[in-house]
């Protein structure tokens, strides 16, 4: 038999490799943001309720959920900004309602430098960190049944998958639903913000007596009442869900898309979003990944922030991470290793869509979480969102007679300076363990490395905290 010259081998074999072998999938990216969804709400983590959230429910048990993830700042355009910057409100610049003007990167032009195409679906104001930001692609709220009809969603998200087809990449889609964001369906408020507009409905809707009352609440009729249109949003919110993974499983994507789900803030009740409290930074997130992250998993060690969303993005993706962000990529988690430096997660609130400025910083671990209000004096007077609705109402006239919720209705607006509860008795924040003795010492020890936090990330704040 005549030998095959070397060469002639070497370069049939080189043939041979590049003819059989496949060039590595890039993965795809879903990312769902609820707005002003409680952790509490979902029944993956705890609600009481049953059947509210069957298709969240099911993207938990097909990946991993935390039990310790937290947005960075419980409101909408700084908590969005944290996920694309991967930074701190006060060093990306994204306080409030208004975007950076800071030449740092951000998400989305970082994905198309490495062959991605960007689709946005709803809160694109809120959820782009520079007015340019780059989107290949946008569907507004408007363009989504006031970011709330499941159905043209399907139809946005069908487009954006076609247009990254044709042009041969991978996508990065962030999909923000509306819901469970006021006015809540069927609510007096969400008449009058719509009056000529048909909303869809929700799968169910449901009565005040259906409803789970949070203990950070009082249990009375309006404010049942209240919670049965805010849970009519979060049905609403679930339905939309199961279209989006449906159609992932139908355009045969499910596999090779890493999904991830999660609030930007708390539900719009006081004590819960714009704040720092366990209710108001804690969010439900969940991570599927066929092959890479275990199904049916949960977290129940590792805190992670708003702020590690952009590097972890980038490293699953293989893609390089820039210099100089806070955040952290949780990839090791997600793949079921132990990280370090997870034990304990530090958020702040700036000022709210009214621009009222109420600075507050905050250190939560397992145990405890202690807050520090800059702006309590006894004299100003916080005023937000959650205000505006059944609750506060009821809350107030319920007051005139009960000595309980009258005390809940002054601390709510003035606060004191300093804040501290024991998480594992008190999740909903109902005892400020401040003055108590037996609590001194560490109420000084976690002040102390709020300080240390503060004073090595530049916080202007610092100053007045010492």
């Amino acid at each position: 038999m005549k030998q095959v010259p070397f060469f002639l081998l070497s370069l049939l074999t080189l043939i041979a490799s590049c003819t059989s072998a496949k060039e590595p999938a890039h993965v795809n990216f879903l990312v769902i943001v609820a707005d002003d969804l409680n952790w509490s709400s979902v029944g993956a983590f705890g609600n009481p309720m049953k059947d509210v959230t069957p298709h969240i429910d099911q993207l938990a048990a097909e990946g991993m959920r935390f039990n310790h993830a937290h947005v960075t700042v419980a409101v909408c355009q700084p908590s969005r900004g944290a996920l694309a910057t991967g930074r701190y409100p006060h060093k990306s610049g994204i306080e409030g309602f208004f975007h950076t003007e800071k030449n740092i990167p951000n998400l989305v032009p970082v994905l198309k430098e490495n062959g991605y195409f960007c689709g946005i679906l709803s809160k694109v104001e809120h959820s782009s960190p520079r007015s340019d930001t780059p989107w290949d692609f946008i569907a507004d709220m408007e363009a989504l049944g006031m970011g709330r009809d499941k159905e043209r969603y399907r139809t946005e998200m069908k487009k954006i998958i076609n247009q990254s087809r044709a042009n041969g990449k991978p996508f990065y889609l962030m999909l923000n639903s509306n819901d469970p964001h006021r006015p809540f369906s069927g609510s007096d408020q969400e008449k009058k913000a719509w009056p000529d507009i048909h909303l869809a409905p929700p799968s169910k809707s449901y009565k005040p007596e259906e409803v789970s009352v949070p203990d950070f609440l009082p249990d009375l009729p309006e404010i049942r009442l209240e919670l049965a249109e805010y849970y009519s949003s979060v049905k609403r919110l679930d339905d939309l869900v199961g279209v989006v993974l449906d159609v992932l499983d139908s355009e045969g994507l499910d596999e090779n898309t890493m999904v991830m789900f999660l609030s930007d803030n708390g539900m719009a009740f006081p004590f819960s979003k714009t704040n720092c409290y366990l209710n108001s930074t804690k969010t439900p997130w969940i991570v599927r990944w066929p092959g890479h992250v275990p199904s049916g998993s949960v977290d129940e060690e590792h805190f992670i922030s708003g702020i590690d969303f952009f590097p972890t993005i980038l490293e699953a993706g293989n893609m390089p991470i820039p210099e100089g962000i806070d955040g952290i990529s949780f990839l090791s988690v997600l793949e079921g290793n132990e990280q370090p430096g997870r034990s304990q997660v530090f958020t702040q609130f700036y000022e709210t869509s009214a621009k009222k400025k109420y600075p507050m910083r905050c250190i939560q671990n397992k145990r405890y979480g202690y807050i520090y209000n800059f702006w309590a004096d006894g004299e100003n007077a916080f005023r937000n969102e959650s205000q505006s609705g059944r609750t506060w109402s009821a809350m107030k006239v319920a007051g005139e007679e009960r000595p309980d919720i009258k005390q809940r209705i002054q601390f709510f607006s003035y606060r004191t300076r300093e804040e501290l509860y024991d998480l594992e008795k008190d999740p909903d924040a109902l005892n400020n363990l401040i003055g108590n003795p037996e609590y001194a010492d560490m109420a000084a020890e976690m002040k102390g490395e709020l300080i240390q936090w503060m004073e090595e990330n530049e916080d202007p704040e610092v100053e007045k905290i010492r």
